[in-house]
């Protein structure tokens, strides 16, 4: 039997397997239309999708061409589409001038013509064009603010929304009479498409009160001018925007890792791919969980694992360096209890904005720090998960993984 940590690392890389858009398209493709087909796209995974696209549409007979915009090293080789690099979280003037791009693009096309949006997670930040009255420092100042007050992701999106001039469907608006085919991988909890990237292809109908109002509940100031230009950037047309296909979701990593689970001789229980909430809080609940099977076998019996998915946050009190999955890792194993081991990693490869996709710890982890005098505890109180699992060697390392289906949590529990 391999060891926890090959185990681990074996489920994280099933469902990672699992989320990649290669070979997603088969069965998905509209007709090839008179005029051009014009590929647009944003998100940390919207280059691999651009590739495995321009393959399946190749392989049909279609020609291509378009922009999508990634993130900073996100990028991988295509051959019609143009792949442009930009900020994220906090986005920047390449994200601003791709947007633009982008928006031009989609008002060019006739009623001839197909309009293939892909877009995954990540979106919101790349495709960074602010309305009348906004400025892209605006934007950076209002998302620094909103990374740091542990707002869900809902939440966050819809304030995005308000200040875009690209995003809450606006993007569909700009299409006019060309057909249009959005695919999408899901980073959301509920795999709502209008959320996916604050969903540009999606149009809905959002009250700038409750965006202002989400400002003021996590007390971010923002100047008049912006609560004018809020109110003034009201999409009043909630309709649908063209066809929607989900090429990948956070439910179908974890069953591809329930699979490989089985493969181990180990039972797993899938506990939901759309858990929030503080990480430290989702931890506790995640140790209660844990300890049950422990004593009781109760919710299964082990050996077995306990899979789930979804976006927590951390409201940042300390100054260490750290990312969600890290954060919840350490509270996990802070509990201490015997036989368990686990993994948590973001699936785009990067925990928060460091360099690893999350971490992993085994039952000797709380020895190994008391023997190296390391205060875990302190580390936690700081947000300082990074630098915990760092001085241990748990950090767990990918680079870009290309595509994003938001956190998974992975724990492993002997008998």
């Amino acid at each position: 039997m391999p060891n926890d940590s090959e185990i681990l690392h074996a489920l994280f890389r099933a469902a990672l397997d699992a989320a990649l858009p290669d070979g997603k398209f088969e069965g998905r493709l509209p007709a090839i239309p008179k005029g051009r087909t014009i590929v647009l796209g944003a998100g940390k995974a919207s280059a691999r999708m651009a590739s495995a696209f321009e393959e399946a549409w190749t392989r049909h007979g279609g020609t291509c061409e378009g922009l999508v915009v990634t993130r900073y090293g996100h990028t991988t080789p295509t051959r019609f589409v143009e792949v442009v690099e930009a900020a994220h979280p906090v986005p920047d003037e390449a994200g601003l001038d791709a947007a633009r791009r982008i928006l031009t693009l989609a008002r060019e096309a006739g009623p001839d013509d197909l309009v293939v949006c892909l877009i995954s997670g990540g979106a919101s930040a790349l495709l960074s064009l602010p309305a009348e009255g906004i400025s892209l420092a605006d934007k950076q100042t209002i998302n620094r603010a909103l990374l740091k007050s542990g707002a869900p992701i809902g939440e966050m999106n819809l304030v995005r929304k308000s200040l875009s001039a690209i995003k809450g469907g606006r993007l569909a608006a700009s299409v006019r009479g060309a057909q249009l085919v959005t695919y999408l991988i899901s980073d959301v909890p509920g795999d709502n498409p209008s959320s996916i990237g604050s969903g540009p292809t999606i149009p809905e109908a959002v009250d700038p009160e409750v965006a202002l109002s989400i400002l003021r509940n996590y007390s971010i100031d923002v100047a008049d001018s912006v609560v004018a230009a809020i109110r003034a950037n009201a999409l009043e047309n909630s309709a649908a925007g063209g066809v929607v296909h989900m090429l990948a979701t956070p439910k179908m990593a974890l069953d591809a890792a329930a699979v490989k689970a089985r493969e181990f001789g180990l039972q797993p229980l899938i506990l939901g791919d759309a858990i929030e909430g503080e990480a430290r809080e989702v931890a506790r609940v995640m140790a209660g969980i844990a300890h049950s099977v422990v004593q009781h076998g109760d919710p299964i019996k082990a050996p077995c694992v306990l899979l789930s998915g979804g976006e927590t946050t951390v409201t940042v009190r300390g100054k260490g360096r750290g990312g969600r999955n890290a954060e919840f890792l350490l509270a996990l194993a802070l509990k201490g209890e015997e036989r368990v081991s686990a993994i948590a990693c973001d699936t785009d490869g990067i925990d928060g904005s460091e360099d690893n996709a999350g971490a992993w710890f085994d039952a000797k982890l709380l020895d190994d720090a008391r023997v190296r005098g390391i205060n875990l505890a302190s580390y936690l109180v700081n947000n300082d998960a990074y630098t915990a699992f760092a001085q241990l060697d748990c950090l767990v390392i990918t680079g870009p993984t290309l595509t994003n289906v938001n956190d998974f949590r992975c724990i492993l529990i002997r008998p």
